[in-house]
């Protein structure tokens, strides 16, 4: 019995003329995509492909079979769409790959959404760092991404969907200060893969910071600037998940960043991922991330 799963992956590939492009319309990894084919070819004991260049040509005897796995793709898609019309989105499953502030303020609202609205609907979690979760999606080890960008470009191999912009701050313990006033200060930043943005801020300020302690951590960050230690930046999500008692928070001109929903694959997803995005819209509606964090003269 054929395989509907290794089906569909035939007619990708036989739609797209390529594995690599198969596996990323279905949103599988090339080596997964290799592996089904490679099946299909033990179960029908017909050779499937032939090798042309880089490049891969469906031999003659299989592209009748790819034109019926077409036909019986199209098929059972408009019956499980008709089904799910029907009986309504009941069941379904959702990996979602973000980073942490993001996970700790927006996601729990879209959780909540997403848990009374679709009771059905399992949602994984995952902690991932932006470029950590982008890999995971692309693996389709997840199924939608969590990112943030420090300018106005995304990957080219992904779907995003900007969310919100995510001011930063600077943190010290006297109000309305800026970058400038603490050119001969004191700084904690985050490790080096991370500091790179702060860096360039400070810089176009006019000055290099003089980086004391090192700590992507929030609670230790605002634990040393509390303490007169030093001053650093953070964005308004991450003062969303903790606030010191004693800093002060001043919102940087020109400096922030952009947050994004990733997906992977073309249109349309499927419809667990559509209504999860649904919850997510509505949480940051509900939040209002992108608005200014509330800075109290002494403590939060």
């Amino acid at each position: 019995m054929l395989d509907i799963v290794r089906l569909r992956i035939l007619a990708a590939i036989a739609a797209h003329g390529s594995v690599t492009k198969a596996a990323h319309h279905l949103n599988y990894s090339q080596p997964a995509v290799s592996h089904h084919l490679a099946r299909l070819e033990a179960e029908t004991g017909a050779r499937l492909v032939q090798r042309i260049g880089r490049g891969i040509r469906l031999t003659p005897e299989v592209q009748h079979l790819a034109h019926r796995a077409t036909e019986i793709v199209g098929r059972v898609d408009t019956a499980a769409a008709e089904l799910a019309a029907m009986v309504g989105l009941r069941t379904g499953r959702v990996r979602l790959a973000g980073f942490q502030s993001a996970l700790a303020t927006l996601v729990p609202h879209a959780a909540a959404s997403l848990r009374r609205d679709h009771p059905g609907i399992e949602l994984h979690l995952a902690d991932a760092h932006p470029q950590v979760a982008l890999n995971l999606l692309r693996a389709g080890q997840a199924d939608a991404a969590l990112i943030f960008r420090y300018d106005d470009t995304t990957p080219g191999d992904i779907r995003a969907t900007h969310l919100f912009d995510d001011p930063m701050y600077l943190l010290s313990l006297q109000p309305g200060q800026t970058l400038p006033d603490h050119r001969n200060s004191d700084w904690i930043a985050g490790c080096e893969h991370c500091r790179r943005e702060f860096i360039d801020a400070c810089e176009q300020a006019g000055f290099t910071p003089r980086i004391a302690y090192t700590s992507d951590d929030v609670i230790v960050e605002q634990a040393l600037v509390a303490a007169g230690m030093g001053v650093t930046t953070m964005p308004g999500l991450a003062l969303r998940t903790h606030r010191a008692p004693g800093i002060q928070a001043n919102a940087l001109r020109d400096f922030r960043r952009r947050v994004y929903l990733a997906t992977y694959g073309d249109p349309p997803d499927p419809p667990a991922i559509t209504a999860f995005i649904t919850a997510l819209h509505h949480a940051v509606q509900q939040t209002r991330p992108g608005e200014p964090a509330h800075t109290p003269e002494h403590s939060s």
